[in-house]
């Protein structure tokens, strides 16, 4: 990706645009979690083994100091606090507490904590936001988590305390960094693709001990390994986290919330793609499912009928 094509998504950004309809900015935001779904494929197939950590800081820090780069915006006053704050939520917690629950858990379970975010965000709008606890957005939620369930759980699902308590860990922190940002928006005359650098950047420097530390020196690294980690940079970190961001302040927060059932349908269906894993019937009734929930998360509660009496 350019650097021109990095500043176009970043103009005409502040706080958000004037309302133009949800449907073009939501198709735009849906693309981020479609570019998480392939980061197990990417893993498995191009990265070195036994090093999630490394990869979470290849996928961070370097799509960091990029949008730095370019857009040479660094925060200011009480911003600098802040975006240390939704970098460490969204970034530098999200991604130790993912590896750990993928490495203790099955696939299909891990997957379905994570799709646990959107019920959290529903809780966290009440306490964060304000905002009124919705029953449209809760039993939605509950919806795309069974949806889901149903595509990933295998049979040999097995569960480990650890690992479940680190996979909703990293639901809990995503959605209050979610929370956070729709609270706080973005500063004026601040693009999307400075706001991500600031997040990217905070939560990579997070990482940065963290990764070495937990698993010692970098591993080798050969042309095949090269190229996973700058997709993971360059789409699932600058790209993928630009959109989000971009979605988050100018979207409802559990309609954005939603969209991360995306993630692992894809998953899924690249899993059958590449390496040969079957979908059965179970599977396709949950990617109906977790498609209706997506739909209807981003539709409004319908309004409640009165009758005169």
């Amino acid at each position: 990706m350019t650097s021109s094509t990095v500043q176009r998504a970043s103009r005409g950004a502040g706080v958000p645009d004037a309302p133009r309809g949800h449907l073009p900015r939501t198709a735009l935001t849906a693309i981020t979690p479609v570019i998480w779904g392939t980061t197990y494929v990417v893993t498995t197939e191009f990265l070195p083994p036994a090093h999630p950590l490394f990869a979470g800081l290849m996928r961070a820090l370097p799509a960091g100091l990029i949008a730095l780069a370019v857009t040479r915006t660094l925060p200011r006053g009480a911003w600098w606090a802040k975006a240390a704050a939704l970098g460490l939520l969204n970034i530098g917690l999200c991604f130790p507490l993912l590896f750990l629950a993928a490495e203790r858990l099955p696939g299909g379970v891990a997957a379905t904590t994570a799709a646990a975010q959107p019920l959290v965000v529903a809780v966290l709008a009440v306490a964060v936001l304000g905002e009124r606890l919705s029953g449209w957005r809760l039993a939605w939620g509950v919806v795309g988590v069974l949806g889901v369930g149903l595509v990933v759980l295998g049979p040999k699902a097995a569960l480990d305390t650890v690992g479940v308590m680190a996979g909703l860990g990293n639901a809990a922190s995503m959605a209050l960094g979610v929370t956070l940002t729709k609270r706080w928006g973005r500063p004026a005359g601040v693009g999307p693709t400075a706001f991500a650098g600031w997040q990217l950047t905070a939560g990579g420097l997070f990482l940065l001990p963290v990764t070495f530390l937990v698993e010692g020196p970098a591993p080798a690294i050969d042309l095949r390994a090269v190229l996973g980690y700058l997709w993971m940079a360059l789409a699932g970190g600058l790209l993928a986290y630009v959109l989000w961001f971009r979605g988050v302040t100018a979207l409802p927060v559990g309609s954005v919330a939603v969209l991360v059932l995306i993630s692992p349908l894809v998953a899924a269906v690249l899993g059958a793609a590449v390496l040969g894993q079957t979908l059965g019937a179970v599977q396709l009734l949950g990617f109906v499912i977790s498609l209706a929930a997506i739909v209807a998360g981003q539709l409004p509660a319908p309004a409640k009928s009165s009758t005169r009496r």
